[in-house]
């Protein structure tokens, strides 16, 4: 077991890199700080907080992620009419997104994204984690034809080892999506340092970044299995 206990730990292993006023996080990596953030996950993290809250907090954290992660999309000026009279006003450019959750437990944060931006396509890709070797195994893929003109937003609570997320992302990639983003809930330092290594092009939200993984690769303090917790099963 590897085990942070401060930020000049995860410093030394290179997840953070010292700033001029505080640590800044790796380039790709953006941490969030935003107390609603902090305040819903140390719920969600509650043993006993049952099924119904703990799915709609999952859906609650997603949503204030997203609002960090799509502060960059493209905008574009068309005329509308108001009440009053006609203006230019700003609207999203381009194809929209496509959201892909990591089978099972990503599916809980799809509504979170969809929230925001409702027009969003949905593509699927299902990994498991093998229990032996705690490596990623791929059973199912299914994304848009035209994924390389949108962008990926790519679902999954918990980054704990990283082989899930970095093989989701090598999928997308390889289906010819060039923008791509990933957003977790919590995360591991061993798993945020493997993703953001194997794929440092793209932008990765984390809700919180905890301790590390335990012998059987579980994150600490975690939450327990995110996917387990989402649809009841105990």
């Amino acid at each position: 077991m590897r085990d942070y206990e401060s930020d000049d730990d995860i410093i030394k292993e290179g997840l953070l890199k010292k700033g001029t006023n505080k640590e800044d996080k790796m380039e790709n990596v953006i941490i969030m700080e935003h107390p609603l953030i902090k305040h819903k996950i140390t719920i969600l993290r509650d043993k006993n907080t049952v099924t119904m809250e703990f799915r709609k907090l999952i859906e609650e954290i997603t949503m204030l992620e997203a609002y960090e992660a799509f502060r960059d999309l493209p905008l574009k000026e068309i005329e509308v009419e108001t009440p009053i009279e006609k203006c230019m006003s700003p609207v999203i450019d381009g194809k929209k997104m496509v959201i892909i959750p990591i089978l099972r437990a990503g599916m809980g944060m799809v509504n979170g994204v969809h929230a925001m931006v409702p027009a969003a396509k949905v593509g699927h890709i299902g990994i498991t984690r093998n229990e032996t070797t705690h490596e990623p195994e791929s059973y199912y893929c299914k994304l848009p034809s035209d994924i390389s003109e949108r962008l990926s937003i790519v679902l999954d609570p918990m980054l704990a080892t990283g082989g899930s997320a970095v093989e989701a992302v090598n999928y997308i990639k390889k289906a010819g999506s060039k923008n791509i983003k990933f957003m977790c809930i919590i995360a591991a330092p061993e798993g945020l340092k493997r993703l953001s290594e194997a794929h440092p092009d793209i932008e990765i939200y984390v809700g919180n970044l905890d301790r590390g993984l335990n012998e059987n690769a579980y994150i600490c303090p975690g939450l327990g299995d995110a996917g387990d917790r989402i649809y009841g099963i105990v």
